[in-house]
């Protein structure tokens, strides 16, 4: 499994993200003695941004804080991912040798999705495109490790320049089911954008 922006990459074409570099090496040095591959590139994961790294915004400041600008991305769920890959692993020979690019639901900017978290929570989530270096700061006073901070922080830049606005159909193709959406996402995991006092009274 690789990453999607490596579809843009090559031996002169590459981003700081030391994670992106060593993906795109891998393709090349799997691709080379001519094994019997099957390459998978999702793009970023909704666990990634959308949880992980947004969660305790949403649930203690009703405001979905990230430093995207008014990009679109297409993040795709990793347990859609992981179905994609047990149909790859359950019988691998009609996929050898070819590339899927998994993207999401859909591709849409922050500002939409702060409307499927709104309308998941049931109350107003508001997107704030938070500075660039703030954000780092954030990352690294949470403990997140450098090589880690520094990898989300290109995806960041990408984010800004357009580069996750894609769209395809691979996931469909391989599994016969859609994305994930932002909307089920979020009620699937709406205990971790909802404070414990809101939910207790809320039940």
């Amino acid at each position: 499994m690789s990453q999607m922006t490596v579809t843009q990459m090559s031996i002169t074409e590459t981003t700081p993200s030391p994670q992106h570099k060593l993906h795109w090496l891998s393709e090349q040095a799997l691709a080379w003695p001519g094994l019997p591959v099957i390459t998978v590139r999702p793009t970023v994961f909704l666990e990634g941004f959308f949880l992980r790294v947004a969660a305790a915004d949403v649930r203690d400041h009703d405001e979905l804080r990230l430093p995207l600008g008014p990009s679109k991305t297409s993040p795709i769920s990793a347990v859609d991912v992981a179905r994609a890959v047990s149909v790859i692993l359950d019988d691998p020979a009609p996929y050898i040798g070819n590339v899927y690019n998994l993207t999401g639901f859909e591709s849409a900017d922050l500002n939409h999705y702060a409307r499927a978290f709104s309308e998941a929570l049931g109350r107003t989530i508001r997107y704030r495109d938070v500075p660039l270096a703030a954000w780092t700061e954030k990352l690294r006073e949470a403990g997140v490790p450098p090589h880690v901070a520094s990898h989300l922080v290109v995806m960041a830049e990408l984010h800004v320049q357009g580069r996750y606005d894609r769209m395809t159909d691979d996931l469909f193709r391989l599994t016969g089911k859609i994305p994930t959406s932002m909307l089920d996402f979020v009620k699937h995991h709406a205990a971790e954008f909802t404070r414990p006092d809101t939910a207790a009274r809320t039940v």
